[in-house]
Formats: C-alpha cells, sequence, structure tokens
C-alpha cells in the first residue's frame, strides 16, 4: 500500500474535510486504504452499499435498517463521533434534492466533529453546492512496490488454488511486475490469472504474454496506444542531427545525471513535411531508448460532457508517469490543443486542454519523454515554440541523397532483399524530392509488380515505379516551399547540413 497515499488521505481527514471524493473503479484498493488510514489515526470505519447497508470494521457488524439511502442518512443524522463512512457509489442517489439537501446538513456538521463521509464511483457528479463542500482525491495508479506486493499475494493463492507452478528468477518476477506498470490492481490480477491459467505456469515466457495482454487492456481504455519495446522493430533512415541529439539526451536518465541535480529530457517537437518519419521517429527513438512508447492521439480525450475531456487528459499522464521511465508519443498536436490567440467554436474546451498541456509540461516531475509531431506549423500556438516547453524543436525536411539510399537499404531488407545488388546511389539520385513514406511505397508497389511478372526484383524496376509516382513535394510545391522556407531558419533540421 502505497505510504503516500496513506499519508494525503490522512491529512485530508485531519483537516476536517467532511466530504472526500474519489472516482476509481477500484472499491476493493480504496476500502484497503482506508482501513490503513483509519487504523493510524485510531479511527473507527464504517462501509456502506445499498445492497449490505452500514457496516462496521473489522466487526463486521452490521448497522441496522441503513439499507437505503434515506435509512443510512437518518443514521447519520444521529451519529456524533468521530468516524470515516465509506459510501460506495452513494453520489448516484444525490439527485433527489431531499437527500442532497440532507446529506449537505450532515457535511455541514461533520466538518466540526472530524467525520468524514468519503464517496467513492466510477464517476462522481456533484452539485455546485455540495462540491464546495467535498474534496476530490486522485488515486493514483499502483505503484511497483504495490505491484510487487499483489504479485506475491496472487502467486501464494494460485498455487494454493490452482496448483501453478512458479518458475521464475528473481530478474524475471522483476520484469513481470514492471510489466504490470500502469495497471490497476483489478486489471493486474486479471492478466496474471490469464497468463497462469493458460498453461498452469508462470514462466519467462508469460512476460510477453502479459505485455500484449497490458497493449490490449489500454486499448480497451481508449486513451491511450501501447507498443511495448520488445515488439518495436522501427528503424529510422537519415536523421542524423536528431540521432545525435538523443545520444547525448538519453545521459540525462543516468544516475549519474540525478548525482548533479540534472531533470531528465523533457522532449521534443517534431514539425514538418507530411511522410518524412515524424511518426516513424518516435517509434524508433523508443526503440533505440529501449523504453515503453504511449501514443496519445488528441481527438480521444474530447468529451461532450463539461470537465471530462481535462479528466482524461489527466487519466492518460497519470498513466504515462506511472509507467515512466517512458514515451509519450502526442501525434498531430496541432489537431487536438489551440491557444487562447485562435478562434474556436468548441467553447473553450480545446483553450482549456492546451492550458492544462502546458502546465504538465512545465512542471512534470516523472521520466516521462514526451515527442509531439506536428504538420501544420501555423496551427502550433506560439507559447507552444518557447523554448523551455520542449528541449528541442526539429524540422523534418525531405532526406537528403545519404538518407534516401539509407530508407532504401531498410525496406529492401525489410522485404528480404539484399540492398548489395541495387544500385542505390542511382535510386537516390531518381528519388530526389522523396518522403520516406514515398520511397516506402514505390519498394512495396516494385515488389507486387515483381511477384506478377515472375521475375526478381531490381533497379529496373524500381526505377520504373518511381518515374510514374509523383511525389508530395511536386503536387503541393508551393506549400512545401514555403514550409522549407519558413522552418529552415527557425528549427533544427533532423538531417545533416
Amino acid at each position: 500500500m502505497s505510504f503516500s497515499g496513506i499519508h494525503d488521505l490522512k491529512t485530508l481527514i485531519l483537516s476536517f474535510h467532511p466530504v472526500i471524493a474519489i472516482e476509481t473503479t477500484e472499491e476493493e484498493r480504496v476500502e484497503t486504504l482506508l482501513k490503513a488510514v483509519a487504523g493510524r489515526l485510531k479511527l473507527p470505519l464504517y462501509v456502506w452499499t445499498i445492497t449490505q447497508g452500514l457496516k462496521q470494521y473489522p466487526q463486521n457488524k452490521g448497522v441496522f435498517n441503513t439499507d437505503k439511502p434515506q435509512a443510512l442518512l437518518k443514521t447519520l443524522e444521529g451519529f456524533h463521533q468521530e468516524g470515516i463512512f465509506l459510501l460506495k457509489d452513494f453520489s448516484q442517489h444525490l439527485d433527489d434534492v431531499v437527500l442532497a439537501r440532507q446529506f449537505r446538513e450532515i457535511a455541514q456538521r461533520f466538518s466540526r466533529d472530524r467525520a468524514t463521509m468519503v464517496l467513492t464511483d466510477a464517476q462522481i457528479k456533484l452539485s455546485p453546492e455540495l462540491a464546495m463542500m467535498a474534496v476530490y482525491y486522485d488515486l493514483e495508479l499502483p505503484t511497483q512496490k504495490e505491484l510487487y506486493d499483489f504479485f506475491c499475494a496472487m502467486l501464494r493463492s494460485l498455487r494454493q488454488r490452482h496448483k501453478i507452478q512458479v518458475q521464475l528468477s528473481q530478474k524475471e518476477t522483476k520484469s513481470i511486475v514492471q510489466a504490470l506498470t500502469g495497471l490497476t490492481l483489478h486489471q493486474a490480477r486479471q492478466a496474471i490469472a490469464y497468463v497462469a491459467l493458460l498453461d498452469g505456469k508462470l514462466h519467462a515466457a508469460d512476460i510477453k504474454r502479459l505485455l500484449d495482454r497490458k497493449a490490449q487492456m489500454l486499448r480497451e481504455d481508449g486513451l491511450l496506444e501501447y507498443y511495448a519495446e520488445a515488439e518495436n522493430t522501427y528503424q529510422l533512415g537519415g536523421f542524423q542531427n536528431l540521432k545525435t541529439w538523443l545520444n547525448r539526451a538519453k545521459v540525462g536518465f543516468s544516475p549519474q545525471a540525478r548525482s548533479l541535480n540534472l531533470t531528465p529530457p523533457k522532449g521534443i517537437l517534431l514539425v514538418g513535411v507530411q511522410g518524412c518519419g515524424k511518426s516513424l521517429a518516435a517509434k524508433a527513438i523508443a526503440r533505440t531508448w529501449q523504453l515503453p512508447l504511449l501514443k496519445l492521439d488528441a481527438g480521444r480525450l474530447y468529451s461532450k460532457y463539461m470537465g471530462e475531456s481535462e479528466k482524461n487528459f489527466r487519466k492518460a499522464v497519470q498513466l504515462a508517469e506511472s509507467m515512466a521511465p517512458a514515451i509519450l508519443w502526442i501525434d498531430e498536436i496541432e489537431k487536438g490543443f489551440s491557444s487562447s490567440s485562435r478562434g474556436s467554436s468548441d467553447g473553450g474546451l480545446s483553450q482549456r486542454l492546451f492550458a492544462t498541456l502546458l502546465t504538465w509540461l512545465q512542471e512534470k516531475r516523472q521520466e516521462v519523454f514526451v515527442i509531439a509531431t506536428a504538420n501544420d506549423i501555423s496551427r502550433l500556438p506560439p507559447e507552444l515554440l518557447r523554448k523551455g516547453r520542449f528541449d528541442e524543436i526539429f524540422f523534418v525536411d525531405l532526406p537528403d541523397a545519404a538518407a534516401r539510399q539509407e530508407i532504401f537499404r531498410i525496406h529492401l531488407s525489410r522485404h528480404q532483399q539484399n540492398p548489395d545488388n541495387f544500385n542505390l546511389d542511382e535510386l537516390a539520385l531518381a528519388t530526389a524530392g522523396f518522403g520516406g513514406a514515398e520511397i516506402e511505397q514505390v519498394a512495396i508497389a516494385s515488389l507486387y509488380r515483381a511477384l506478377y511478372l515472375q521475375k526478381p526484383l531490381d533497379t529496373a524496376l524500381l526505377l520504373d515505379e518511381i518515374g510514374k509516382t509523383i511525389p508530395l513535394s511536386v503536387s503541393r510545391r508551393e506549400d512545401i516551399q514555403q514550409l522549407r522556407s519558413w522552418a529552415q531558419q527557425r528549427f533544427v533540421n533532423v538531417h545533416e547540413q
């Protein structure tokens, strides 16, 4: 159990907060936390559900006739001593004006008696009058210490109930706990049980299975997409200036940097031409640094309900921080966030989200390296471009000849072709003005044609496909030229110059 969680809740109760609201699906974890708090404060703890009524912990002794919300509040009205009351799903009943009034009067008295009602539910909607009396407490995701203790308890249970064989070294156990970071205890329980019951064993091969389950669970949650470092095989052609910068920046995560009171690097912003490798760079950086990659699609944050979008963002960054050190990739950041300087038809929602993002970028303490990508520089708010938000801003330009050769090497090798059998100099010369995505498509289309003709792929087939391709630098020549001339004097080019 997190010591910081116990300390924070203990402080809230000691400071006469009559109502604490905890939005979570982890009821058991909240109850465990409050049991620890009650024990330290030597206060009685009562737990209420509509099915069981009010029961006192640890005696599990029920209070007669309290299964209805009205009856519970009647009982609390007559309660005149210090105590903690955990009320599960009770906020749903506060739409009733009579119950809301009664609850408010009890809260006013509890603020003097050092008695506290703790509301817990997946979503808690309080009227403005009740919200002013409540304090919202963010239940952070389990720490690695909590996950380790939980995993050990799960092992004991699985051995006893299901005769599961455990074949894990200390290092493998640590890897499993690391694989569980970012999950709730309920999700961790499901994931562990799933991999253990597949073959009746827990062993090293289950680390990958756990990562796969974790990726699936995070996708179902809908806010983030997870890329496990073991599954990330992306390679980056060119980008020499960026690679050099990344090699230097990586030492910021080292113990030596911490010993000098140096903070880890915050992140980078990649702007530039479409199809030239911004998204690929994010994946390749995670692979090079051997860190988990979390992709945030800003469009998934938006909700029609007031305050839900900001809450979604806080939930996403909390998840990223719980998995630190990690990389958070914010794709096409200009589409999800706008500054106050731009007009908006969403009632200021994007502006509030943008302000939340800026605050987090400025104040985050966990080792979460942010990679933001953007295609349309004109839509980037000036507040985002000032020094300090990101460690560096890179312009992803069209690849030069050396980078185009490297890109051909990567894609030919990926499709079981020996790059040494091709004239890469000629191919690089023919693809001047091509982006990385266009070169990849040339290779794929040429391979399909070679299969159709039932002949090996060669330079001539690639050159013929190149001649049929109109790159973006031609079809949108004016836009690309304007973008390049604007950015080249302002940002660091990712390629060698």
